[in-house]
């Protein structure tokens, strides 16, 4: 994927962050090169996923 950015000045007051994934990345400024990988070392039968929590009401 080739994704060109023009970098401004940016000017950020406030941020609320309600609920993450189990894989985020949350970025404000500059980067030259973000490199992503997954590892899953645990066999799926071993796996427990459970029901998932309410996320909080805003304000």
């Amino acid at each position: 994927m080739i994704f060109h950015v023009e970098n401004k000045q940016i000017s950020v007051g406030d941020v609320s962050i309600i609920g993450v994934a189990s894989a985020s990345v949350f970025l404000i400024g500059d980067t030259e090169e973000i490199i992503l990988s997954s590892m899953f070392d645990t066999p799926p039968e071993s796996v427990i996923v459970g029901p998932l929590l309410p996320l909080p009401a805003e304000r």
